[in-house]
């Protein structure tokens, strides 16, 4: 789809979003990540038309307006937009989940036709799950099949994994059970204490609970019991159960789920647009005053891994196809290159412009002709040029390699590397990029479990599984750039870690100024660390980084979670616009022109 197609879709959308939430200010965009709510900007997934025999030319119109009904039910109807923020962890997603049900069905009461829009958003979340099923972590798949049990799916898996979940959910069903209670919830906070029942219930059954729950099954719904407690063995114990929902920071006008049985909507779109809107007295009970905002005990502040003894750091520079590169290089020179010239002229003309004077060698200072024309024994009527002060500079480029970033996105990631990195070497500046992700480590978690079976204790640690997967794809000290066409995705994004990792490296350089610049499109996660002490963990390394003196840009692709972290960042909402954004944000940097004290 072209553009102009994509940004009329857009207005289109944007149109009926508008008069679905009752709110003039409602924009919609298609981006990678959604769907989700951005402010007033609603972004839906740019999932293609699987109908369409010309490969997907045109957008599925009806997963979008089924994913736009999703964000105007949450919008309307719900006391807080996101409960699966990274604080949330497991209990939150479930919430989510319970959530998004009791939204819809409200909307649907209203919109009768929006129904068939649903029905597609829940085919295409079942045919993402199908896709990905071998490669989610087993909480995943926990995470999918209570949403599938929520909405009364049959289950459309099968496995040993798939089957051992929907024996143990079964086990959860029945009168006055947690997902009856769930599917019972009227107000957001209902909602949060259903979906803590849940994780409650599926905890007991890994604790041994399942046997006192077990008179609830029919004969047909028994429970693998030993596969169970291997698999739900501390379900919980690293995620943040008692998570706080964050309503201070909200807009007051948009947090009350304030319909009354029988308010018209028009009624209600006034409610919810109202200045100084109050939450009813259910959903107020979900603020953080309410539930347990503390972290559990023991929980650590910083994400510490149990082990870095498997830990791998990875140095791809120069081993790139030489053909590969020179293409990768062609794209890049064509995106950045006028950007590129301007930078060079900047600079040149910052370099001209820094003389030292009443030099005894060197070329003739014109200003100085005068005193050695009148002065018997004037000998410095010299000047030498310095090296421009914008130059004495070291950069280092760090890019998120997690999973989400695959496709298009780690493409222009690839080609904004190519281009600041071309540039950079072009102009005398020292550079450096690096990559990070996560992955499972069979070795670490046979080193986990053998630390478990010690009885250790482990509520220090925020890594347990997984190792860090770092690579180098050009050194400061190389001048083979070929590495950079070896740019790809891994799983996760322990940006913690990895900041200050590259934040080592670029100290060992002996420069006046140090840059950084960390391409990322979300929050930090790990499938096995705890959401909330990973984005304390990289709050607190942002701030040590920039106590030593560097200069710390975040630049998000698709999404604005890099303006939590960084003070400095910039967001791109357009991908084809990443390589362009990034050089001129450099740019600015490098020609900023800095005196010595």
């Amino acid at each position: 789809m072209q553009t102009a197609q994509i940004d009329e879709l857009e207005a289109r959308l944007g149109k009926l979003a508008r008069v679905l939430t009752g709110e003039p200010r409602v924009t919609v965009s298609m981006g990678a990540g959604g769907p989700r709510v951005e402010r007033e900007r609603f972004v839906l997934p740019t999932h293609q038309s699987t109908n369409d025999p010309a490969a997907g030319a045109t957008h599925d119109e009806d997963l979008l307006l089924g994913y736009l009904d999703l964000l105007a039910a949450r919008w309307r109807h719900s006391a807080i937009r996101r409960l699966d923020i990274a604080e949330a962890g497991v209990t939150g997603r479930i919430a989510q989940a319970v959530e998004d049900r009791r939204v819809l069905a409200r909307l649907l009461a209203d919109y009768p036709g929006a129904r068939r829009y649903v029905e597609r958003w829940r085919a295409q979340s079942a045919k993402e799950a199908a896709q990905r099923w071998q490669t989610l972590a087993w909480r995943e798949r926990l995470v999918w099949a209570i949403e599938r049990t929520l909405w009364n799916e049959p289950p459309t898996l099968s496995g040993p994994d798939a089957d051992t979940l929907a024996a143990a959910l079964r086990v959860l069903e029945g009168a006055g059970g947690a997902f009856e209670t769930a599917r019972a919830s009227a107000s957001t906070a209902q909602s949060v204490q259903a979906a803590r029942a849940i994780v409650a219930g599926v905890r007991s059954l890994a604790s041994g609970g399942a046997n006192n729950m077990m008179q609830t099954a029919g004969p047909d719904q028994t429970v693998d019991e030993t596969a169970l407690a291997r698999e739900l063995d501390g379900f919980g114990e690293h995620d943040d159960l008692a998570f706080a929902l964050d309503l201070d920071g909200a807009d007051p006008a948009r947090q009350a789920d304030t319909q009354t049985p029988g308010q018209t909507g028009e009624a209600r779109n006034e409610a919810v647009s109202a200045p100084g809107a109050a939450l009813s007295e259910a959903d107020a009970a979900a603020s953080p005053r309410a539930i347990d905002a503390a972290s559990a005990p023991g929980k650590p502040l910083r994400s510490i891994p149990l082990t870095t003894a498997f830990d791998v750091i990875t140095d791809l520079t120069g081993s790139g196809d030489a053909t590969a590169w020179r293409k990768l290089r062609a794209l890049a020179r064509a995106e950045t290159g006028a950007l590129k010239t301007h930078l060079e002229r900047t600079l040149k003309a910052d370099e001209l412009t820094h003389w030292k004077r009443e030099q005894e060698r060197g070329e003739i200072d014109r200003a100085a002709l005068a005193r050695l024309a009148v002065s018997r024994g004037y000998r410095t009527p010299f000047r030498v040029s310095t090296r421009a002060s914008g130059r004495d500079a070291a950069v280092t480029l760090l890019l998120d390699l997690s999973g989400s970033m695959a496709g298009r996105k780690i493409e222009l990631a690839r080609l904004c590397a190519a281009a600041l990195a071309d540039a950079l070497a072009q102009l005398d500046f020292e550079a450096e990029v690096l990559g990070y992700s996560s992955i499972d480590s069979p070795a670490m978690r046979a080193h986990y479990e053998r630390e478990r079976a010690a009885h250790a204790d482990l509520r220090g640690y925020n890594r347990f599984v997984e190792r860090l997967d770092l690579r180098v794809f050009k050194r400061f000290d190389a001048r083979d750039l070929s590495g950079l066409a070896r740019i790809e995705c891994g799983h996760e994004n322990p940006d913690g870690e990895a900041l200050s990792w590259a934040a080592t490296r670029l100290m060992a350089r002996k420069a006046r100024r140090r840059l950084l610049f960390v391409l990322s499109d979300g929050s930090p996660s790990t499938s096995d660390g705890d959401p909330a002490v990973l984005r304390r963990d990289l709050h607190a390394r942002v701030v040590e980084v920039r106590g030593q003196g560097i200069e710390l840009v975040g630049i998000g692709i698709q999404d604005d979670a890099v303006e939590a972290f960084y003070p400095h960042s910039v967001v791109v909402r357009k991908l084809h616009e990443l390589p362009a954004v990034a050089f001129a944000t450099l740019s600015r940097m490098l020609a900023r022109r800095t005196r010595e004290a």
